[in-house]
Formats: structure tokens, C-alpha cells, sequence
């Protein structure tokens, strides 16, 4: 979905209704597909600060587009889910190297690793970006609303 939203360039909800046009929106895997699609392009630019941190010398837009997507998506989880962070990498390598290649696994699980190791233990989350003085609580609301929308 996040590949078709940005090469397509259309809104989250025609790719949503356009995706999963025969399946249940309410059944557990296209509810959470539609969850971790909709929390990522809401934070995308913060997503994207975080991914450049970690890949020196690579501007997102050099990234092939599916490793770019796979990497905002699994941040995302990383950062608002309570998946645990091998399981995320994991997932994200297998995405990867089935649709892209060898190559951008390598890359992918560098990137990952990294943002990995900069987060503190569980129960407490970095805030993605720079600081955005005044907007912690609402940060923090908006993640606790994520994790309730996609693990109810």
C-alpha cells in the first residue's frame, strides 16, 4: 500500500479501498496492514528524519522505493507497536528480499539495526525526529492510539 501511495500518488483512502477492495476491513490482517499503512504515512517526514539519520550518505529518494517504504513502515512498528524489534526486522528483510533483492536487504537491515540500537528499553519510545517542543503529549497519545488501533 505505501508503494502504490507514493509512486501512484494517491490519497490513504483510494489505496486502502483500492487494495483490500474484497477483503473485511474488520477481519485481524487486513485491519492491521490498514493500521500500519495509515500510522506511516501520518508520520511519514518524521519517519523519513529518522531513516536519513541512519543511512549516510543516501537521500531517500536514491533508495529503490520498495526498500524506502519497507524501512518508514517498520520504523513505524518499531517505534508504536509492541511487536518485538527482531520480529519488525525480520518481517521487514522478508519484504524485502522477496520484492526488491539481496542488495537492498543489506542495506535495509543496517538502516534498521541502527534506529534498533537508539531506542531504550520497552515500555518507553524515542520521539521520532528532532524534539518538537509542546508536542510530546500529543506524540505519545497518538502512539498509544496506534498500538490500540491495530492490536484491538
Amino acid at each position: 500500500m505505501l508503494f502504490q501511495w507514493e509512486v501512484g500518488k494517491h490519497s490513504p483512502e483510494e489505496v486502502v479501498s483500492t487494495f483490500l477492495p474484497d477483503h473485511d476491513p474488520g477481519t485481524e490482517s487486513p485491519r492491521f496492514a490498514v493500521c500500519l499503512f495509515r500510522g506511516t504515512v501520518s508520520e511519514v517526514s518524521a519517519l523519513d528524519e529518522l531513516v536519513r539519520e541512519q543511512s549516510q550518505n543516501w537521500r531517500m529518494e536514491r533508495m529503490a522505493a520498495v526498500d524506502r517504504n519497507v524501512l518508514r513502515m517498520a520504523v513505524y512498528e518499531l517505534l508504536h507497536l509492541d511487536t518485538p524489534p527482531a520480529v519488525v526486522i525480520n518481517e521487514a528483510l522478508e519484504i524485502v528480499r522477496r520484492y526488491s533483492g539481496e542488495e537492498g536487504v543489506e542495506f535495509v537491515n543496517g538502516v534498521l539495526d541502527g534506529i534498533r540500537k537508539t531506542l531504550p528499553a520497552r515500555g518507553s519510545r524515542p520521539e521520532p525526529g528532532p524534539a518538537a517542543s509542546g508536542r510530546t503529549s500529543a506524540r505519545k497519545r497518538g502512539a498509544s492510539r496506534a498500538k490500540d488501533d491495530c492490536e484491538k
